[in-house]
């Protein structure tokens, strides 16, 4: 059984910096594809970031040269450093696991197989 577990969230203010971590179980972490998908309320959830073990990594549009995705696969984990964070980044952020896309990485939520219990980012003014 494959689970994850998010931390790191909390309130920040506008401008300021967050780092989330997600923590893995499972001997084949290195073979998955990690993302990061949040969820405002009202709002479907939305594609932040992804990695593959190689480091191919994809960023939505709205997070480019602010956040930064990575990954230690000795430690099973991988994080996402969210910089100049703004007011519209605040929601419940979720750690998601895709263990069957092959080349690049998937940005639809339906295709990850494991998801974590999400943290929440609230960025105050």
């Amino acid at each position: 059984q494959v689970q994850l577990v998010e931390s790191g969230g909390g309130l920040v203010q506008a401008g300021g910096s967050l780092r989330l971590s997600c923590a893995v179980s499972g001997r084949t972490f290195r073979n998955y594809v990690m993302g990061w998908f949040r969820q405002a309320p009202t709002k479907e959830r939305e594609f932040v970031a992804a990695i593959r073990w190689s480091g191919t990594k994809s960023y939505a549009d709205s997070v480019k040269g602010r956040f930064t995705i990575s990954r230690d696969n000795a430690k099973n984990t991988v994080y996402l450093q969210m910089n100049s964070l703004k007011l519209e980044d605040t929601a419940v952020y979720y750690c998601a696991a895709d263990r069957r896309t092959l080349v690049g990485v998937n940005t639809t939520p339906v295709v990850y197989d494991y998801w974590g219990q999400g943290t929440q980012v609230t960025v105050s003014s």
